[in-house]
C-alpha cells in the first residue's frame, strides 16, 4: 500500500480549521449552506493576517517555513490549545525536537526510585512510543490480563480483552492517540513511534479515525476505570510526571480515593502480586 506524501503542517492546519465554526472565531455565520465543515481558508487567512494564496500554499505543502509571527497568528486564529500551539511550532520547524538518545529502553534511575514511592497506587513508566518500560507491583497486576503486551496503544486498539478491562475506552483511546501524535513531532529520533502508528493505522479503524483527527494533547490528570478479572472494578485518578534528564519517559501514577472500594482492590492486588521489572 502506497503512503500519501507527508504534509504534516498542512494536514494539521486543515484539520484544525475544520473543527472551528465561524462563531467560534467571532465571525458571522453568513447565509447559505457551507459545502465544507469548519472555517474556510479565506477566513483563516483574514484572521491570521496573511494572504489567502500564502495560506493555501501552507495547507498544500508548497510553503513549509512560515515565520514565528505567522505561526503565532495562525495558532490564535485557529484557537489552538497550548499543546496545539507547541505542536504547530514544531511542525513549522521553529521548535527543536527533543533528543531521546539510543538507550530508550533504559529507565532513568530517578523514575525507578519513584516507582516504589507509591506502594498504594498503580505506577508505571512509559517510553516515547508508550511502551511500558517499568511497573510497580500494583500496575503489574492491573496489566496482567494483557498477556505480557507492553505497549499501551497496542493494548487499547488490538488486544481482545481491552474492551472488557476498560469500560470507558473512548476517553482513554482519544487521549492516548492525541498524546502519541504530540510525541511523534516532539521526538524526531524515535522510529518506533512511526512504526507503531503505521501498524495501528492498518490494524484498527478506530485508531485510524482518531489519528486522522490531527488532535494533540499531553497526558495529564485523568480518571480511568479498570475491570480486573480478580479485583473487580477499580477507579483511579492518574497524574503524569516527566523527568528532564530523561526526555520521552514519564511516570504515570493512578491512585484511588482513600477508604474506597477501589483502594481495597489495590491493596488486594498488591498482596497477590510479585514485583517484576
Amino acid at each position: 500500500m502506497n503512503r500519501a506524501p507527508a504534509r504534516p503542517l498542512g494536514d494539521f492546519l486543515r484539520a484544525s480549521r475544520a473543527r472551528l465554526e465561524p462563531s467560534d472565531a467571532g465571525l458571522p455565520a453568513g447565509s447559505g449552506t457551507r459545502r465544507v465543515r469548519g472555517l474556510r481558508r479565506e477566513e483563516v487567512a483574514v484572521l491570521a493576517g496573511v494572504s489567502v494564496d500564502y495560506y493555501v500554499r501552507l495547507e498544500q505543502g508548497r510553503e513549509s517555513s512560515p515565520s514565528p509571527q505567522v505561526v503565532g497568528a495562525l495558532g490564535r486564529a485557529l484557537r489552538l490549545t497550548a499543546d496545539g500551539r507547541t505542536h504547530l511550532y514544531r511542525l513549522a520547524g521553529l521548535s527543536p525536537s527533543a533528543t531521546v538518545g539510543h538507550r530508550r529502553d533504559r529507565v532513568h534511575p530517578d523514575l525507578l526510585r519513584l516507582l516504589d514511592a507509591f506502594p498504594d497506587a498503580a505506577a508505571y513508566v512509559l517510553g516515547p512510543a508508550f511502551d511500558i518500560l517499568a511497573t510497580n507491583v500494583i500496575a503489574d497486576a492491573l496489566l496482567e490480563p494483557f498477556d505480557g503486551e507492553r505497549n499501551m496503544p497496542r493494548i487499547l486498539f488490538t488486544h481482545p480483552r481491552a474492551r472488557d478491562v476498560f469500560p470507558d475506552r473512548r476517553l482513554i483511546t482519544s487521549s492516548t492517540v492525541y498524546a502519541l501524535r504530540l510525541n511523534a513531532a516532539r521526538f524526531g529520533d524515535v522510529p518506533e513511534i512511526d512504526e507503531l502508528v503505521q501498524e495501528l493505522l492498518q490494524a484498527s479503524a478506530e485508531f485510524r479515525a482518531l489519528w486522522n483527527d490531527q488532535n494533540v494533547g499531553a497526558l495529564t490528570r485523568a480518571f480511568k476505570v479498570f475491570v480486573h478479572p480478580e479485583a473487580g472494578r477499580v477507579e483511579l485518578t492518574y497524574e503524569s510526571f516527566e523527568v528532564r534528564a530523561a526526555p520521552g519517559q514519564e511516570l504515570l501514577v493512578g491512585s484511588a480515593e482513600p477508604g474506597s472500594r477501589s483502594a481495597q482492590a489495590l491493596t488486594y492486588l498488591a498482596s497477590m502480586a510479585a514485583p517484576r521489572r
